[in-house]
């Protein structure tokens, strides 16, 4: 947020042209990452009054026209099985049902995964999710140590990671913007989301208010609340 970093005029600062979120432009990029780093540490060596700004001159790998040959995402889920539950929370559960074997090959190869925020499972975080919106923004928190706007900023982060991990673990490559209108435009989790942005933004609780207002939704995806 450029805009923000300059009002607040650290001393020393590098500007990226990446995706909000992916401050060393692409995951499993090393050689890029390490260019990045070593143009960060290299303003430490810049001497002049503050603030120093120097901008990175290259995009990210992946971030021009994607090459979707052969990539299976968007994925197309089945209609779900007849159940007693809500429409919306039953088509997510299946959704995460189809995605969990590809999550965990995305885990076994990184060695490592995003999830956790939360500290829950990824189906009680879409239990809770679904819950807080259909109370209008305020349900009873499931968590014994956040706060529930921690639990809901939590809930929603495992809901994004889970999918994009999923998704980026499928053969073929996609770049992160392709990658994000299939969440936020074609999946059940993606719906959801985007109706807790209205929903919470009235809540009586401070905390999912902020959450909603600016960690809930992507910028480059707000167009999608002014649809239908």
């Amino acid at each position: 947020m450029r805009e923000n970093t300059e009002r607040l005029r650290p001393p020393r600062f590098l500007w990226v042209p990446f995706e909000l979120g992916r401050p060393f432009g692409a995951p499993d990029e090393r050689e890029f990452q390490a260019r990045v780093l070593r143009a960060a540490l290299a303003l430490l060596e810049r001497q002049g009054p503050p603030p120093i700004l120097d901008d990175f001159p290259d995009n990210a790998p992946g971030d021009g026209p994607a090459d979707m040959t052969g990539w299976s995402c968007p994925i197309s889920f089945p209609a779900p099985e007849a159940t007693d539950q809500p429409a919306l929370p039953a088509r997510i559960l299946d959704e995460i049902s189809s995605l969990t074997p590809w999550q965990a090959l995305a885990r076994e190869r990184r060695g490592r995964t995003g999830l956790g925020a939360a500290k829950m499972g990824i189906e009680d975080s879409a239990r809770f999710l679904h819950a807080l919106w259909a109370a209008g923004g305020s349900t009873d928190n499931p968590s014994p140590t956040l706060s529930l706007g921690q639990t809901f900023r939590g809930a929603s982060e495992d809901m994004k990671t889970f999918y994009m991990e999923a998704a980026t673990a499928r053969p073929g490559r996609v770049t992160s913007r392709e990658l994000a209108d299939w969440f936020w435009g074609e999946t059940a989790a993606g719906e959801l989301l985007l109706a807790l942005h209205p929903a919470c933004l009235e809540s009586v609780d401070a905390g999912v208010r902020r959450v909603a207002l600016g960690q809930l939704v992507p910028r480059a995806q707000l167009h999608r609340l002014n649809k239908g």
